[in-house]
C-alpha cells in the first residue's frame, strides 16, 4: 500500500473521530446557516468535508439535542436554515474539548518521549 494513500485513509479517520467536536465548535460563537458552515470547515485542511457529509451530522445533532435549527427569511434572497448550539450542546462542546486536549496533551507526550521498557518476563 501505498504511504500517500496510508496517510489519506489516517486522516480520513481523524476528520471522522473529530467532525462532531468540530461543528460543534464552529457553532459555539452564534448561528450560523448550513452553506456558511461548510465553507468556513473548508478553509481547513484536515476540516474540509462535502455537504453530504455536513448535513446529515447537523440532522443528528439536531436530534439529539446538541444543535438547534431555525430558517430565517434575509430581504429577497431564499430563506437560510440557522444552527446553534443549545445548552445540552455547550455541554457537550466543553466535555469534547477536554477530552480532545486530554488526547492530544497524551500523544505529544508519547511522540516526545521513548517508549518504557516492556515488563520484564525474566524470572517468571
Amino acid at each position: 500500500m501505498d504511504s500517500n494513500d496510508t496517510q489519506e485513509k489516517w486522516q480520513v479517520q481523524l476528520r471522522k473521530g473529530a467532525l462532531e467536536l468540530v461543528i460543534l465548535a464552529a457553532l459555539r460563537e452564534q448561528p450560523v446557516y448550513g452553506l456558511a458552515l461548510l465553507r468556513h470547515l473548508q478553509r481547513f485542511p484536515t476540516t474540509a468535508i462535502t455537504e453530504g457529509t455536513l448535513y446529515p451530522l447537523l440532522d443528528r445533532l439536531k436530534r439529539e439535542g446538541l444543535v438547534d435549527a431555525r430558517w430565517v427569511q434575509e430581504g429577497d434572497s431564499r430563506p437560510r436554515k440557522y444552527y446553534q448550539l443549545t445548552d445540552q450542546g455547550e455541554h457537550k462542546l466543553t466535555a469534547l474539548v477536554q477530552a480532545w486536549q486530554q488526547s492530544v496533551a497524551d500523544i505529544n507526550a508519547l511522540l516526545a518521549a521513548p517508549a518504557s521498557a516492556a515488563p520484564s518476563t525474566q524470572g517468571s
